[in-house]
């Protein structure tokens, strides 16, 4: 079975979600990563996997579920990061981060018979989750982070494998970006906080 690994970051006003502010306050800006954060594991939880692995900068906090190791990230840049949690994984692995809180326990069940990896593109040109049945850290080394065109570069490392593609998701980076993603899974603590958030805001 696959090893789900999560990226995250400890949701801490000041430090995560920045771009949420304004309009949001830091505090609210925190709060809604913590929710999204919440509802990505929650996903995890629910997926079928050998190991389930929260790779974290900072302190693991009341809402993480059981079930999950908590390793810290390593030093370096992100691709290094990533590499690293790659670097841990015996066998198939999926990583995704915390920033797409509208994952499904189904979009999360992959097989790899056939297929040497997983790549699921974020419309912000960025990459949502990568997958890979061996997984290799030089696939991930030196590929620019952050950037419009960071999908594009990570899917080109993965020339020669048999690839199969996921679906396009949005990641939470703005507000317009929240409200999109809120209305895809309106049932989760992310579009219930949101709605509070935003209801606040109007009165």
């Amino acid at each position: 079975m696959t090893t789900l690994l999560v990226i995250a970051k400890e949701p801490r006003p000041g430090r995560v979600k920045t771009r949420l502010t304004p309009p949001f306050t830091p505090e609210e800006a925190a709060a809604l990563a913590e929710a999204a954060l919440a509802d990505t594991l929650d996903a995890v939880a629910r997926t079928p996997a050998e190991r389930r692995v929260l790779v974290l900068d900072g302190t693991p906090g009341p809402w993480l579920p059981a079930g999950f190791e908590v390793v810290p990230q390593c030093a370096g840049g992100l691709d290094e990061r990533l590499a690293a949690a790659f670097a841990m994984c015996a066998g198939p692995a999926l990583l995704i981060g915390m920033d797409t809180p509208q994952v499904t326990p189904e979009l999360l069940t992959v097989d790899f018979d056939g297929c040497a990896a997983y790549f699921g593109p974020a419309e912000d040109g960025g990459f949502w989750a990568l997958g890979l049945a061996e997984p290799d850290p030089s696939l991930l080394r030196g590929v620019p982070m952050s950037t419009p065109h960071t999908g594009a570069a990570q899917r080109a490392r993965l020339a020669g494998l048999r690839v199969r593609d996921l679906p396009v998701l949005r990641d939470v980076d703005t507000a317009a970006d929240a409200h999109s993603v809120a209305r895809e899974a309106p049932g989760g603590r992310f579009a219930s906080l949101l709605g509070t958030l935003t209801a606040v805001e109007r009165r």
